[in-house]
């Protein structure tokens, strides 16, 4: 195809995202456009979660996709040392068109859907990585080597408008955290991944022998605790619902009651694409009492 890329449009697009996270969506409809695309998402490398900004023609695709379990069968991610070295990847820099021809990913997946080519574009800042997924149908064909120059300088450009989104994000988490702290309500911020980003004060003096954070996980003295913590933010972060919430975790302490953690996801806080704690992120909200039927109710005694 070989048309000149409209980078000036992505970029309007993706800032004016950052600033409001409801626009990725229309974000994606401008990447398509601008590249000549069938379809644009927008792909967290590192967490591989179902909430992925898209546009309108990869709806069905993506639901298929989440639905019968291609994200974990996705041939495309083996192509993500291409993408970190080079700043874009395709199919090309793994698969010959015969092996395309084969794949049960290409052929049963995509196909249905009149699709086929890829180029994925890096967009990194810190240690958040992601990839814009430029889709091109069966008969489009595939990005030229020219267009895939082009995008290799659009993740250049895009890496700064991460930035400014991880920034962003940074802020809302503290704002929350400042909120629960006006309640005494201790609060762990937490990224896509269940790492600690943030703590509030109430939280800290929760935090000892028995309840920790350690390499940036949140670990009770109590493995079984531990683990079902784990599984029950694992279920939190993997739910389509931008508002879950997960069921009490009991935490054994060394002495005391144990706490409880409840798990749940802060819609309003967290559904930045591109910020730290974005749609896949929650907040795990503790309280010392175990009789409590709710966190907020009351606030933790010393």
């Amino acid at each position: 195809m070989g048309a000149a890329f409209d980078f000036d449009a992505i970029g309007v697009a993706f800032v004016e995202a950052a600033l409001d996270p409801s626009r990725w969506d229309a974000a994606m409809e401008v990447a398509e456009k601008a590249t000549g695309s069938a379809g644009a998402l927008l792909f967290d490398i590192k967490g591989h979660l179902p909430l992925v900004p898209c546009s309108r023609t990869m709806a069905p695709a993506l639901d298929t996709y989440v639905r019968d379990g291609w994200i974990n069968r996705d041939e495309r991610y083996r192509l993500v040392n291409f993408l970190d070295r080079k700043g874009v990847t395709s199919e090309f820099d793994l698969l010959t068109s015969d092996d395309i021809a084969k794949h049960p990913y290409y052929q049963e997946f995509l196909a249905p859907f009149g699709l086929r080519w890829c180029a994925a574009v890096k967009i990194a800042a810190g240690d958040d990585f992601w990839a814009l997924s430029l889709q091109r149908s069966i008969q489009q064909g595939p990005f030229t080597p020219d267009e895939m120059r082009q995008l290799a300088d659009l993740s250049k450009q895009l890496g700064s408008v991460a930035a400014v989104a991880r920034a962003i994000g940074f802020g809302r988490a503290d704002a929350a955290l400042d909120a629960f702290s006006a309640t005494e309500t201790p609060a762990v911020m937490l990224d896509r991944s269940g790492n600690v980003l943030r703590s509030n004060a109430p939280a800290e003096r929760l935090l000892g022998r028995g309840l920790q954070i350690t390499r940036r996980r949140l670990v009770s003295f109590d493995r079984t605790a531990t683990d079902a913590l784990d599984r029950s933010l694992k279920a939190l972060l993997c739910s389509p619902d931008t508002a879950a919430s997960m069921p009490p975790v009991p935490l054994p302490r060394l002495q005391g009651r144990p706490l409880l953690a409840y798990p749940l996801r802060l819609p309003k806080v967290s559904y930045n694409a591109l910020a730290p704690s974005r749609q896949s992120s929650s907040s795990l909200i503790l309280t010392r009492d175990l009789l409590l039927p709710k966190p907020c109710c009351s606030p933790a005694s010393g």
